[in-house]
Formats: C-alpha cells, sequence, structure tokens
C-alpha cells in the first residue's frame, strides 16, 4: 500500500527507480507491476476479508446427529453416514429421532468428512497392559496348514476364530472366556462365552454359533492354542468338512480379522474385568444371543479394503463404502433367497436404538453382578479391621 502512495505521487525519474528496486527485490515481472500499481482496485481488494461461505448445517442438525452417533455407538463419520442413510426413516418411525422433512434432507445429504467436523471431541484412551492366556496346543499341529492372511474375500463361510480371556489381570482359577468368531467376506461375528477354556466347551460353543450363522460355513482358521488345536475340533471339521487352518505361532497379525472384532465387539462392550460366576457368564450369553449380534450384525458398517498401493515408502490405502455384514449378505450371490427373506423380515422388527439399550441394561447388570461378588470381600476386610483395631493391632 505505501508503494503504491510512493509511486503515484512520484514524477517518471522517481517511478523509473522505484519499479528498477521493486522488480530487482522480489524478480516480479516489470508488466505485471506496473499495471498492479495502477490498478484502482488490486490494493483495495487484496486486504478486503474473504466473504464467510453460507453455512449448510447450522445448529439445527447437531442434536440429532449426536443422538443418531449414540444410537450406532459413536462410530467415525465414515461408518455413520451409510447408518444415517438407511436407517434414519425407520428411526422417524420409530419415534426415536424427531426431526422436521427439512432437517432430515440435511442429515440424509451430510457428508463424512462434515459428519467427523461436527462430532469432533477430544478421545483419550488409556493404554492398559495386557497379556496373553494363550497356551500352545502342540497336537495336531503337523496335520493342521498355516494360513497367513491371504484370504479370497469373495467367497462367503471362511471364518477365524479367537479365545478372548475375562480374567481381570489374574489368569489363576477359572473364568469365562469367550470364543469370537468372524466371518472373512461379510464382516459377520457370533460370540459365546465358556466358563474356562475346555476342548469340549469350545467345540460346543463353535457348534452353538454356526446353528445362528445365516451362511454355510467353509473354513475355519484359529491360532495355536491348545482350546482349537485338538482331536476334537479337528475331528469335527473333517466330519462336517470344514477347511481348518492355523495361524503362525506369535503373530497376532495372521488372525487381523477377529483382532479386530475382539476389541470393537468384545474388550469394548464387556471391559477387562474378571467374570467367574455363572450368574456372570448367563448374562454375556444372554447379550451374545440376543441384542449384541444383532446390533453389531445389522447396524454397525464394516470398511473392508479395496486396493493398496505403494507409493516409494509410503502405502496409499483405499477402502469400498462402508456396509453393515447385513448388506453385505444381501448383496451376495452366494446367499439363497428364501435365506435372504429371512434376514429382511428381521430387519424390519429391529430398532437399533432399543437395541443399544436393551444391552446397555443388560451391561448394568453385569456391573451389578460383578460388584455383588466383590461387596463380601470388603465387608470381611472392613471387619477384620474392626477386630485388629480393638485388640490394639495397628
Amino acid at each position: 500500500m505505501k508503494l503504491k502512495e510512493s509511486y503515484l505521487t512520484a514524477d517518471k525519474k522517481e517511478k523509473t527507480r522505484l519499479l528498477n528496486e521493486y522488480t530487482q527485490n522480489t524478480g516480479h515481472n516489470r508488466k505485471y507491476v506496473i499495471a498492479t500499481l495502477n490498478s484502482p482496485t488490486f490494493w483495495d481488494n487484496i486486504n478486503k476479508p474473504r466473504k464467510a461461505r453460507k453455512k449448510l448445517y447450522g445448529a439445527e442438525i447437531e442434536a440429532p446427529l449426536t443422538k443418531l452417533w449414540g444410537i450406532f455407538d459413536f462410530p467415525c463419520g465414515q461408518r455413520l453416514k451409510p447408518c444415517i442413510t438407511e436407517e434414519l426413516e425407520r428411526l422417524r418411525s420409530f419415534g426415536e429421532i424427531n426431526v422436521t422433512d427439512e432437517v432430515a434432507v440435511k442429515l440424509l445429504r451430510i457428508s463424512p468428512a462434515t459428519i467427523d467436523r461436527k462430532l469432533a471431541r477430544p478421545r483419550k484412551a488409556e493404554r492398559l497392559r495386557r497379556f496373553s492366556t494363550t497356551r500352545p496346543g502342540s497336537l495336531l499341529k503337523k496335520k493342521i496348514p498355516i494360513r497367513l492372511t491371504d484370504w479370497d474375500t469373495s467367497k462367503i463361510g471362511f471364518l477365524e476364530a479367537d479365545l478372548v480371556a475375562h480374567c481381570g489381570g489374574n489368569a489363576s482359577g477359572q473364568f469365562a472366556n469367550t470364543v469370537s468368531l468372524t466371518e472373512i467376506a461379510t464382516g459377520w461375528w457370533e460370540g459365546e462365552a465358556i466358563m474356562g477354556k475346555g476342548q469340549i466347551a469350545t467345540l460346543d460353543a463353535i457348534k452353538l454359533m454356526r446353528a445362528r450363522s445365516p451362511f454355510a460355513w467353509k473354513g475355519l482358521d484359529s491360532d495355536n492354542g491348545g482350546e482349537f488345536i485338538n482331536v476334537p475340533l479337528f475331528s469335527y471339521c473333517e466330519a462336517e468338512e470344514l477347511a481348518f487352518t492355523r495361524s503362525r505361532e506369535n503373530k497376532k497379525n495372521d488372525n487381523a480379522y477377529v483382532e479386530q472384532k475382539n476389541w470393537t465387539h468384545v474388550r469394548k462392550i464387556l471391559g477387562y474385568f474378571r467374570y467367574d460366576t455363572e450368574k456372570e457368564l448367563a448374562i454375556i450369553n444372554d447379550l451374545y444371543r440376543n441384542e449384541l449380534r444383532l446390533y453389531k450384525n445389522f447396524f454397525q458398517p464394516v470398511m473392508k479394503l479395496a486396493q493398496k498401493v505403494r507409493y516409494g515408502s509410503k502405502k496409499h490405502r483405499k477402502y469400498e463404502p462402508a456396509k453393515t455384514p447385513y448388506r453385505r449378505l444381501l448383496e451376495s450371490n452366494q446367499i439363497p433367497k428364501k435365506t435372504k427373506a429371512q434376514l429382511k423380515a428381521l430387519h424390519e422388527t429391529l430398532n437399533p436404538a432399543a437395541l443399544k439399550r436393551r444391552i446397555d441394561h443388560k451391561l448394568c447388570l453385569l456391573l451389578q453382578a460383578y460388584r455383588s461378588k466383590r461387596r463380601p470381600i470388603r465387608q470381611r476386610q472392613t471387619k477384620e479391621k474392626e477386630v485388629s483395631s480393638g485388640l490394639g493391632i495397628s
């Protein structure tokens, strides 16, 4: 601005000097500088504040968007977007979301990136010390081939299995374990809790989960724990013509699909407490067999890797649009029409918000059961302290 004032009030000789000095210092084209300094509007416009864009999504969508986020268990924008697209109108018909048609249109139109901006909150996750309760099963290892992560995700029916211990950091004694199963192609998940980690109990849990799966099983892949690498499960897979494979020792990434579900479907729900009573086991199985499996499989989208390209030292991953396991089953030509019709009929009866409330209620019952078994211990410790103080023992 000061240069323009000096230039416009200077004589020809001074203008030449100013231009020479400015172009020498900046490297700008001389004709460009002359046109710029003589422009009546350029320097006025350059300091003008940018005109703010009109906000498409105001405060009116924040409350319903936050409620939808909570109903679908706080997913990222890429996972929440398909949930809103598919379930918003059904939630309105159930009376769970009360919004005008104008706000509903905005919710259906909003992009995943905007969802993330609107729902931006600090997420602080405490890193917990973890240890493994898996003990190697040496029997039959030579007969069970090793499989890495080279799954053909176009075929439905191949599952990864794992055991999640609910020992509360103390692996002694009997405690509950979750047998977790994940179908590779669709992300369909099933869980069953057992007391201990016996071979027969694990096999019975797998049979129960297979009976309620909406697709035919073709193969089973597990880690090297003795609860899986044993004669009963090996004989069952042979009799049922299931391909039985295992991962490499101490290579968790070989079971990456089920390891992801161990966090999102088990640990995130049940935490790291010790569950070692029949009452707790019954509540957990009630969740696994009913609300939790329906909520996760019908209303929690899964993202699948579409392409991975390496540029130098960096890997760029491209993902398919997020879809629920239920939606992937409907779109597959490997599922019978009768099964698809049954899944559609079941989906129409489900209210995700009501499922979430029932899950939270049962988790409260589980927490009460966990606390009730600890109360007698605290009462006994208090009584011992009172007796010790009465005897003058410090």
